[in-house]
């Protein structure tokens, strides 16, 4: 999330995908409702096939598109109904693209999990903690990013870990932490939470950093320099 110095030619394009996912994202999140879990089925099923076609480029599109539609149905599944079958269900596609990927059948694996998981995760927040708790996770994960990249682009300094992400730098990480610290503090005077919130809001920040660089590490394993061409 976080980048080394080196200009800012791909500012243009990364401000117009954000604008693209600030209004896809943050409109079905509002609404919420079936708009919302429309969009969290279809993100878990897009995530998952970017996955698949990252770590087996040679995957037929009819395969890749129906390990997609078996990650979404089941994230469906347990929002609709919630037990140990339903949640048993969340390993199908994780066990399925297992099976099909040539190499790197753990990392597919516990990668896809972790995608699922985090679906679902920001689906209850959304029906059990509502629009303001949603928000402040999407932002915070937003404000981490942004940080992570100016505060990289602009200081540069030592790198964290060059031989898995060359541009992440530690003035970057820690400015995705001063961030997200900020974007918390506005929800704390505005009534949203106490002091708490600030360092959930850094320790979120750090998790998305961790699965920041667990995604370069997979970049890296499969030789492909972006996860997904799709914005």
């Amino acid at each position: 999330m976080n980048a080394a110095v080196g200009g800012f030619q791909d500012l243009k394009v990364r401000i117009l995908s954000a604008i693209v996912m600030a209004v896809i994202g943050i409109g079905a999140i509002w609404v919420g409702g079936p708009v919302f879990l429309g969009l969290m089925v279809v993100a878990s099923g897009l995530m998952i096939g970017e996955l698949m076609r990252m770590l087996h480029p040679e995957l037929q599109p009819t395969l890749l598109a129906m390990l997609g539609v078996v990650a979404g149905a089941s994230v469906l599944w347990v929002a609709f109904e919630v037990s140990y079958f339903s949640f048993s269900g969340l390993l199908l596609a994780p066990l399925i693209g297992a099976a099909m990927v040539p190499k790197g059948k753990r990392l597919f694996f516990g990668y896809s999990v972790a995608i699922i998981l985090a679906v679902l995760a920001l689906i209850v927040v959304r029906l059990q903690s509502g629009l303001p708790a949603t928000l402040w996770v999407i932002l915070v994960v937003i404000a981490s990013d942004v940080g992570g990249y100016f505060f990289g682009r602009i200081l540069g300094g030592p790198k964290i870990l060059p031989r898995i992400s060359p541009k992440k730098t530690w003035s970057g990480t820690l400015g995705g932490w001063a961030l997200a610290g900020a974007v918390a503090g506005v929800f704390v005077w505005l009534g949203y939470g106490d002091v708490r919130v600030i360092w959930l809001s850094v320790l979120l920040s750090v998790a998305a950093q961790a699965g920041d660089m667990v995604e370069s590490a997979i970049k890296r394993h499969a030789g492909v320099k972006d996860a997904s061409n799709l914005i």
